[in-house]
């Protein structure tokens, strides 16, 4: 993309050319379309928050996001995709300005079959579950935000959530059947991205294409008993729910298995009739007809099952979902309450060990508040730390991710808006893509550094960098 600046386009005309879309130039909308949940780091949000796009797009079918892509393409105008902008790391902040396409129209729930869902990249994950319970399916994951995260956002940008303690992250095989995406030319193509093709485009940010329909593997719908059990120590606590991860799924097959830390507990106000505070908990979703083992697992580590109820229960009692006390809405509930906190994200190297989780806890002390999420890749139970951390500069933030690398534990900062962030090795697979779809570089530009170094090489020769050390951006 050449250097072109927002103040040399004539945006009044661009909406022209847009139409028939429908354009937005309100400046406070625009504004509020430019962000996203970038301001959990205080770091980011600094960096941030002047970065505004210039007019937002909100297509209503593939044919009028091509439309929207044909016309990018001919004035060389910066674009930025965005579904229900729940991304963490600026993934939809406009940082060149341009054209925001918000996706959120597209939202047709196309096709449900046995086992798959087919929806547009605009449908929301609650809508998609919504739609399946009455044919007895519900989605394989779903993110903790599935009431404003769209399935394309959730695609491009995401990689676990609930139900991948039982079904594994996106990326693992099976669960994404089906992407398909457009082109950035002066004739968008829509190209098919099959199985485990599609892991070229899932996790890209949006780098490289277009997302117009997505296809998700589905599971049968079970009878879930939302569940939160307290324990006296962390240690203990960390420990049921590794043995909860861990449980062959036919004595529980849970669907969230999440350990939080009682100086967060404190912040969940909406609980504070239904767990005692001081307790810390592990927070589930488990059958009703396992429930009895769940029980019995809970007494063996020394616990409290405070709270179990099923979907109309919760309903009735007018709660939010266990799942709002989970993965970043755990980060939410927090901010709600102070903004001086923010979080990160930590690799457990041995997620068996709750002796060396304990002793982390202990080495970072009153700053630093754990909050463990257990998945299964590939069938092998794997942990993941997003604690609390009471920020005070960045300085302190880099010597609290020191402590946990000195110990074996795998920082993935959450306070890089770059997709090569730490730990983030480039993704040829992914540029090589981008080159061939997006040959001018005009999708979300500035969010790729290896980009600019490779983008004048054909797309053969980036894809074959790959073998040279390349991966595959997941955390």
């Amino acid at each position: 993309m050449s250097d072109i600046q927002k103040t040399t386009l004539d945006w009044p005309r661009i909406a022209r050319l847009l139409q028939p879309v429908e354009t937005i130039d309100d400046p406070v909308t625009v504004k509020k379309r430019s962000r996203d949940f970038f301001w959990y780091s205080p770091i980011l949000n600094a960096e941030l928050r002047r970065s505004f796009g210039d007019l937002v797009a909100r297509p209503k079918s593939r044919e009028e996001l091509a439309h929207c892509l044909a016309v990018a393409f001919a004035e060389e105008v910066p674009v930025v995709l965005r579904g229900g902008g729940t991304g963490n790391y600026g993934q939809a902040v406009p940082l060149r300005g341009g054209l925001i396409i918000e996706t959120t129209a597209m939202n047709r729930i196309l096709e449900i079959g046995e086992g798959f869902v087919r929806v547009e990249a605009g449908a929301l994950m609650a809508d998609i579950n919504a739609a399946l319970a009455p044919r007895g399916w519900e989605m394989a994951m779903f993110p903790s935000t599935q009431d404003i995260a769209t399935v394309g956002g959730f695609v491009a940008g995401g990689s676990a959530g609930i139900g991948s303690i039982a079904n594994g992250p996106l990326r693992q095989k099976g669960n994404i059947v089906q992407l398909k995406a457009l082109s950035v030319e002066a004739q968008p193509v829509e190209h098919v991205f099959d199985a485990e093709a599609a892991l070229q485009i899932h996790h890209a940010w949006g780098l490289n294409g277009a997302i117009t329909e997505v296809t998700l593997r589905t599971v049968p719908l079970r009878d879930w008993v939302g569940c939160m059990a307290g324990f006296d120590s962390y240690r203990d606590c960390y420990a049921a729910g590794y043995a909860l991860a861990s449980a062959p799924e036919t004595e529980i097959a849970r669907k969230l298995c999440s350990v939080v830390d009682a100086r967060i507990v404190d912040y969940f106000r909406r609980l504070e009739a239904q767990v005692p505070k001081g307790h810390h908990l592990l927070v589930t979703l488990v059958p009703r007809e396992q429930m009895g083992a769940l029980q019995a697992l809970v007494d063996a580590f020394g616990g409290t099952l405070h709270l179990a109820m099923d979907e109309a229960e919760r309903q009735a009692a007018k709660l939010p979902h266990v799942f709002e006390f989970a993965y970043n809405h755990t980060t939410l509930q927090v901010l709600k309450s102070d903004r001086s906190a923010t979080y990160q994200q930590i690799g457990v190297p041995d997620p068996a060990d709750a002796d060396r989780v304990a002793a982390m806890r202990d080495r970072q002390g009153g700053e630093v508040w754990p909050h463990h999420e257990f998945t299964r890749v590939e069938g092998v139970v794997a942990a993941a730390d997003l604690p609390i951390i009471w920020f005070r500069d960045a300085a302190r933030l880099a010597e609290i991710n020191a402590t946990y690398e000195a110990d074996g534990f795998t920082v993935y900062d959450a306070h890089v808006h770059v997709i090569e962030g730490n730990h983030m090795q480039p993704d040829y697979r992914h540029l090589a893509w981008k080159k061939r779809l997006d040959p001018k570089g005009l999708l979300n530009p500035g969010k790729s550094l290896e980009w600019e170094k490779v983008r004048h090489l054909p797309a053969e020769d980036i894809e074959a960098l790959a073998g040279l050390g390349g991966a595959t951006n997941e955390n």
